[in-house]
């Protein structure tokens, strides 16, 4: 296991550069996720913003899309770490827990219970996962 070197300038950079890798794939989940509904929307595939999602296979395509992009958020997360990039990738997960929980709440005679329920379920698993495929990917470079 490497070594953090302390970082001479003091701990602020380490701290930002933690804040910016957590940021940016929240920024990415977030970007993609609705670019990918708004086009789902635009498509008539999902009924117009504000009308209820009661199809269930609405649900499980969304879901489709969401856990890779999920992962992708995380890995990039992960990627981007100035140290601990697992740790960045489950702290990205624990905001995804926060996040889809205050959107269940908010959400929830919007349609189906299951689905938000199901957005909080994953947030810690596609966390882990693209955190063990960053690492992954950076033991293969070495």
């Amino acid at each position: 296991m490497a070594h953090e070197t302390p970082n001479p300038a003091g701990g602020p950079r380490r701290v930002s550069g933690s804040i910016g890798a957590v940021f940016l794939g929240l920024v990415v989940i977030f970007i993609l996720s609705l670019g990918i509904d708004q086009l789902m929307h635009n498509l008539e595939i999902y009924p117009p913003w504000g009308e209820s999602m009661v199809d269930p296979e609405d649900g499980l395509l969304a879901l489709g899309y969401r856990i890779p992009i999920a992962i992708l958020g995380c890995y990039l997360t992960a990627r981007f770490a100035p140290y601990a990039p697992m740790a960045h990738a489950l702290v990205l997960g624990g905001i995804g827990v926060v996040l889809s929980t205050l959107g269940a709440i908010a959400m929830w005679e919007m349609g189906m219970h299951w689905y938000p329920i199901s957005l909080i379920l994953i947030s810690l698993p596609c966390a882990w996962i693209g955190g063990r495929l960053h690492l992954a990917a950076a033991s293969n470079l070495r």
